[in-house]
């Protein structure tokens, strides 16, 4: 647990960190941006930093960007240097606590939810259907 109550977001131009008080975290949000802009990081980092302050994180993840957060990480080359130039981000590579949710039931918590609700897409998805 992190001996802080507040939520670092990043750095200003100087290398002073940007923080955000816990206390204040509990708005909506957007992260916003261009592809490679770093909206999954910035977005797993949030769900680390609330998760080591004790709240519960629910993301819905379509894409399944955020799910490595279970895994323990072990960054090298480029991502090891781009964290060694951030030492005001004190990042210690860990495992998270996941659930997955699965709408087959198969691998993770079961989804109950009807056809209806599903759409087009997901059902397709599902069934394994092509565009034809």
């Amino acid at each position: 647990m992190p001996t802080t109550d507040r939520l670092l977001l990043g750095a200003e131009v100087n290398g002073e960190p940007n923080t955000q008080s816990l206390k204040l975290a509990n708005r909506h949000g957007l992260v916003a941006g261009a592809t490679g802009t770093g909206k999954t990081v910035t977005l797993q980092r949030l769900a680390e930093q609330f998760s080591d302050a004790g709240v519960a994180v629910f993301a819905a993840d379509i894409k399944g960007d955020l799910c490595g957060l279970g895994a323990l990480g072990a960054p090298q080359g480029k991502i090891a240097e781009r964290i060694a130039s951030m030492p005001w981000l004190n990042h210690q590579p860990q495992a998270y606590p996941v659930t997955l949710w699965d709408i087959q039931g198969i691998s993770g918590h079961p989804l109950r939810t009807t056809l209806t609700e599903m759409g087009p897409l997901l059902l397709g998805n599902l069934l394994e259907l092509t565009d034809s």
